[in-house]
């Protein structure tokens, strides 16, 4: 384990499911923070599963939690955290080895929105990828804003911050990894692809798609055949089609 969570409120988890989720993951969590006068049974059982864990909660008013809050959305409900820490690159190798899994990871480049990293980790989590990369520099990092996005899946997933992309590809690699990089309009179609190898997929970022180097680095481009009028997908929504791909092809399925 290295880094703490990014600032940006970010020892916050803010949301119904983001909390829970952290509770079920066993994070420690310092205190809860509770709307005052509106606790339905989904936030009875978030304060009961809190105080279970050894969390004080606290009735707060809605003014305080909105001013508390990054993402407008907190549900009635932030959690203060003691601390979320990134991981290294062999961790998550470590992951995939223990589960005796072909390694599946995500690389993220310069995807600085961090409504789309939630969206990536939330898809990477439910498909079962073993972790996600993240560049230190002009990438959003791990947020509040991430973990309430991720709906929780940040707390159940490794995710590790390295400081050069193309470092961490030369990495993968010395351990047998194979390096796909989804660019639009580049190499075959996704499902004309074998993706059944030990696999870390690179998505880049909307505007620019993935940078030049890091391109250079990877072993083979894939791209999502588009057959409407719209030329390219969300970063989020194209990881997702690349990763059930390949999960759909590790499971055989039809």
């Amino acid at each position: 384990m290295v880094d703490n969570i990014d600032s940006e409120n970010a020892s916050l988890i803010e949301g119904r499911n983001a909390v829970l989720e952290a509770l079920r993951a066993g994070l420690q969590i310092d205190k809860v923070y509770i709307a005052r006068g509106e606790i339905d049974s989904a936030l009875k059982a978030i304060a009961s599963r809190a105080r279970a864990s050894g969390a004080v909660v606290s009735e707060t008013d809605r003014r305080k939690l909105d001013s508390m809050s990054s993402s407008n959305a907190h549900q009635g409900v932030i959690a203060a955290v003691a601390s979320i820490t990134y991981v290294t690159v062999s961790d998550i190798l470590e992951t995939a080895r223990k589960k005796g899994e072909e390694p599946l990871i995500v690389l993220c480049d310069e995807i600085n929105d961090p409504h789309n990293l939630g969206a990536i980790i939330r898809t990477c989590e439910a498909f079962g990828a073993h972790g996600v990369i993240v560049p230190r520099h002009r990438s959003a990092g791990v947020t509040a804003t991430v973990a309430k996005t991720s709906s929780g899946a940040l707390f159940h997933i490794a995710v590790a911050r390295v400081s050069n992309l193309s470092m961490a590809i030369a990495e993968l690699k010395r351990s047998g990894i194979w390096v796909y990089g989804a660019a639009a309009g580049e190499g075959a179609a996704v499902w004309q692809t074998d993706l059944r190898r030990p696999l870390a997929l690179v998505v880049g970022s909307e505007g620019k798609g993935i940078s030049r180097l890091v391109k250079e680095n990877c072993d083979v481009l894939v791209n999502i055949p588009m057959f409407g009028n719209v030329s390219s997908l969300n970063a989020s929504v194209a990881a997702a089609v690349c990763i059930y791909e390949t999960v759909r092809q590790r499971n055989d399925i039809s």
